[in-house]
């Protein structure tokens, strides 16, 4: 199953907010990252709060690794 970093729902939830759109874009990108974090630290193995910056570098580099030799839907980024 393909996760969900943003749902329409919350989506609309950030498009409501008083927030300009710079902060909007903001807001979308921390959720979406929060999501990321919780796939990275349960791939790791740690808490999200004990990820260092060269795990979650370690583990892009595998997802893209994943990308390049398996295709984009083996990948958990589709980009």
């Amino acid at each position: 199953m393909q996760p969900q970093f943003l749902s329409p729902e919350e989506s609309a939830d950030v498009d409501a907010a008083l927030l300009s759109n710079s902060e909007k874009f903001l807001t979308r990108l921390t959720i979406s990252s929060l999501r990321l974090l919780t796939i990275i630290a349960k791939d790791t193995g740690v808490a999200v709060e004990e990820l260092t910056p060269k795990q979650v570098i370690t583990w892009m580099e595998n997802d893209s690794k994943v990308r390049r030799e398996q295709g984009i839907d083996a990948a958990v980024l589709k980009w």
